[in-house]
């Protein structure tokens, strides 16, 4: 029987709905202290049991992607406890394609997977608006890794090498540890990010085909200005485009909830048009958060809130 652990359930609710006594349940996680990494299970976690005439013979839970603990049951009753080393390897896979009518179509008939996509993006998203800039014709092409284990694939890697070509400019991003991780450089060397993100929130959330038209959110219209706006559902997140502190953050009847933010090289970026606004004036903000550091404690628990601004784009 595999079970995957839901949100609020324990391990005595498990054995529970398995018919497996609870003092069966004390003598396993004291067994000795790899049992007690049982007691760390979280939400989607599987664990794995054999039971046999309904009495337990053996469980299996993955602690890490390489290791997996089992706990067995042998003769006389007797519980032991294995770590188990699964070795993974890794294959090199290269994709490309042609823009038609949006960048995750044209991922999926590469043989991406939509994270994959994300990730493409992610590593040009400080030279490429993918909302307003991506045209028919673009085109991308990649070197990324397929882990597998036990000769079944387990996921995608991380992105070798890529190039996008936008408009008939091309860009090339190379992955390289510089001994904080793995970042991206240009050819010349040069890291990837740079001072400015080239769009304050994630091209997912919107249409996925390309329009070179910018549509104005309040007043329904197409409309040139000073400022790039986008038609965004309500509740997509915003993100500061560069390192800066809050200088306003307010309401009025022109630009609606809004949020200024001052960068160190003397440039103000805007942020207009909000259902609802989670910064105060004087917070300093982090490019790509979409919180603010007073809000972390309210998000301990979600993977990848930690540090976030939360704006939400008004219809």
């Amino acid at each position: 029987k595999e079970v995957t652990v839901k949100k609020g359930q324990t391990l005595s609710s498990i054995f529970d709905d398995l018919n497996l006594s609870q003092s069966l349940l004390y003598k396993i996680v004291n067994i000795d202290k790899n049992s007690k990494l049982l007691t760390k299970i979280f939400p989607g976690a599987v664990i794995k049991f054999e039971i046999q005439n309904n009495e337990f013979k053996q469980l299996k839970y993955n602690i890490t992607e390489s290791q997996e603990l089992l706990i067995i049951q042998e003769e006389q009753q007797q519980l032991i406890t294995q770590i188990v080393e699964h070795a993974s390897e890794v294959q090199v896979q290269m994709a490309n394609g042609t823009i038609t009518g949006s960048l995750f179509n044209a991922g999926k008939q590469a043989g991406l997977t939509d994270a994959m996509v994300m990730k493409l993006a992610n590593i040009f998203a400080w030279d490429i608006d993918f909302i307003l800039d991506i045209r028919q014709g673009d085109s991308f092409s990649l070197i990324y890794e397929k882990i597998y284990q036990n000769g079944e694939f387990l996921r995608d890697g991380k992105i070798v090498a890529a190039s996008f070509t936008n408009q008939g400019q091309t860009y090339k991003a190379v992955a390289f540890d510089d001994g904080e991780g793995w970042s991206y450089y240009n050819p010349e060397g040069r890291n990837m990010k740079k001072a400015f993100l080239r769009a304050p929130l994630n091209f997912s959330y919107i249409s996925s085909n390309f329009n070179p038209k910018r549509f104005h959110p309040v007043q329904k219209r197409i409309k040139a200005h000073r400022g790039i706006d986008y038609a965004a559902p309500r509740g997509t997140p915003v993100y500061a485009a560069g390192n800066g502190k809050v200088i306003s953050a307010g309401y009025n009847k022109f630009n609606g909830n809004y949020v200024f933010v001052q960068h160190n090289n003397g440039i103000v970026t805007k942020y207009l048009h909000f259902t609802k606004k989670m910064v105060k004036t004087g917070q300093r903000v982090k490019q790509g958060q979409t919180r603010s550091e007073e809000h972390t404690s309210e998000l301990q628990s979600h993977h990848e809130l930690v540090c976030r601004l939360l704006l939400e784009k008004k219809k």
